[in-house]
């Protein structure tokens, strides 16, 4: 078909052989679908909608969307509609022909059998005749694609013929309105190499938009305990260094972000990359500098480390002279300004 072809080429999934088997193409769709694709990561669910109208007559749509983290769907974006009834998007889940088209990864008309009751429930009252609902799944693995949501449209007129094969076409680059798994207020400005995870309070985790996933911090059950503690304080940022059980010293960010729809949701973004211990410092060194920023005596650290107060004092007279300081203060100040303590975990 020739919508699939264009869907291929706007996500980057276009081979030899699909163009092969494309002899002729629509101006007309092949401006609005490429435009759809630009407009999904541009202007969100309201611009790819403004491109579709250009090709189908939806004079009203609602984006539904799937949250992994609960199980259940909510009303995330609607247009041109009287009302949306809040318990209108679990509702429609519970219908067989839902559960068809999940199968299928096919739109399904309203009115269809099954959804008669559901038609006169929420949009005959109002004034709909034609509606299409399609389940939306993402292009990426796993091996089928990834569901995220929703999309039903509606028109007070039929809609024409091709409307099911063009809403395919289109549905793996509008998932990515519903794709709540990286919808997250990211306020980071993250230098290059950091790989990211956010993580709610309740310890459920999502990825962060513009950011690859950690699969450090994934590995690592104590992060999501890390991310509450650091949520329930009162800081809005926090670095560390963190060895993690390969063995490789890590440099790690922490900040308060807003996750789920439209930042909803108090979370935490943790953000990573691989480094070797700066200024030149051993792990012990290190462990004695973290000892000293929280306020730690030598005696003190003697004790937690299990060394002898001589001994640590060599470390720190070793400290003092790689990071260039003259006193436990300024050793603090540098150390808690640079995130060149360990991090604690739970």
């Amino acid at each position: 078909m020739v919508y699939v072809f264009l869907a291929k080429m706007i996500w980057g999934r276009l081979t030899l052989e699909d163009l092969m088997d494309q002899i002729s193409l629509s101006a007309r769709h092949l401006h609005a679908v490429a435009e759809l694709g630009f407009r999904v990561a541009r202007d969100g669910a309201h611009g790819a909608m403004t491109a579709l109208r250009q090709v189908i007559p939806v004079e009203a749509y609602e984006f539904v969307a799937f949250d992994p983290a609960t199980g259940r769907h909510r009303s995330l974006v609607s247009a041109g509609y009287a009302r949306v009834d809040a318990d209108a998007a679990e509702e429609y889940t519970s219908l067989a022909p839902y559960r068809r088209a999940m199968s299928l990864k096919e739109p399904l008309a309203m009115g269809s059998p099954g959804t008669e009751r559901y038609f006169r429930r929420h949009l005959e009252p109002y004034g709909w005749r034609a509606g299409i609902t399609t389940p939306l799944f993402l292009s990426d693995p796993p091996p089928g694609g990834r569901y995220t949501g929703l999309l039903h449209l509606h028109s007070r007129d039929d809609f024409p013929p091709e409307t099911s094969a063009v809403i395919s076409a289109v549905s793996p680059a509008l998932a990515h309105v519903t794709d709540l798994t990286r919808c997250v207020i990211d306020p980071l400005g993250l230098p290059p190499g950091f790989h990211a995870l956010a993580f709610e309070r309740g310890g459920r985790c999502r990825t962060v938009a513009g950011w690859p996933p950690s699969d450090a911090l994934a590995a690592e059950p104590a992060m999501a305990g890390l991310a509450r503690e650091f949520i329930d304080s009162r800081e809005l940022s926090r670095r560390g260094m963190w060895l993690d059980g390969a063995g490789q010293w890590r440099e790690v960010r922490i900040h308060r972000a807003g996750v789920g729809f439209q930042g909803s949701i108090q979370g935490a973004v943790i953000a990573e990359r691989p480094c070797a211990l700066p200024y030149e410092l051993t792990a012990r060194e290190l462990e004695v500098l973290t000892r000293v920023a929280r306020g730690d005596s030598n005696p003190q650290i003697a004790a937690a480390l299990v060394l002898s107060v001589r001994t640590v004092t060599t470390h720190l007279e070793h400290v003092f002279a790689k990071l260039g300081c003259d006193s436990r203060t300024r050793l603090t100040t540098k150390a808690l300004a640079e995130g060149l303590c360990c991090l604690d975990l739970p």
